[in-house]
């Protein structure tokens, strides 16, 4: 399933870091940074994830919702919060079902091995859930004030 822009956010409920149920639907009125990652504690999904975190109040005046979505655990996601002083929401796919939802697993290689990992990337849905802004594939340096760019 390929996503566009102007389509709707497919919703999903995913446990968060603290093991509670969040679901993307009930944040209608707010605009969502919803950004897929690889791996906690990894190097460039803590820089990724840094760079949220310290430009998180000015996401915060523009009424944005940060959300990170990576297959590991909420003890995995804990620690990552604690260790960083993440101030924003990480989100449980164990199973991957979102990350195939929005097409953000791909076939990556690592040392002559080929497995299926999530690509990163990262999704800005507006208040009532349409998708306004799409990256994939996405370097980590410069990205969030992309981001920015788009909301401004």
């Amino acid at each position: 399933m390929t996503l566009k822009v102007g389509e709707r956010a497919p919703d999903f409920t995913l446990l968060n870091d603290k093991a509670e149920p969040i679901t993307l639907s009930h944040l209608r009125g707010k605009k969502v940074v919803l950004y897929f990652y690889p791996k906690d504690n990894t190097p460039g999904c803590t820089k990724e994830a840094c760079d949220f975190r310290d430009q998180f109040s000015t996401f915060q005046k523009h009424n944005v919702e940060i959300m990170g979505i990576s297959k590991d655990s909420p003890k995995s996601h804990t620690k990552f919060k604690e260790k960083y002083a993440l101030p924003f929401t990480l989100l449980v796919d164990d199973k991957a079902d979102i990350c195939e939802a929005y097409g953000v697993i791909n076939k990556k290689s690592m040392f002559g091995k080929t497995f299926l990992g999530i690509q990163r990337s990262t999704f800005l849905i507006d208040e009532k859930g349409i998708i306004r802004a799409m990256w994939r594939g996405v370097k980590v340096p410069g990205h969030v004030e992309q981001v920015l760019n788009e909301i401004q």
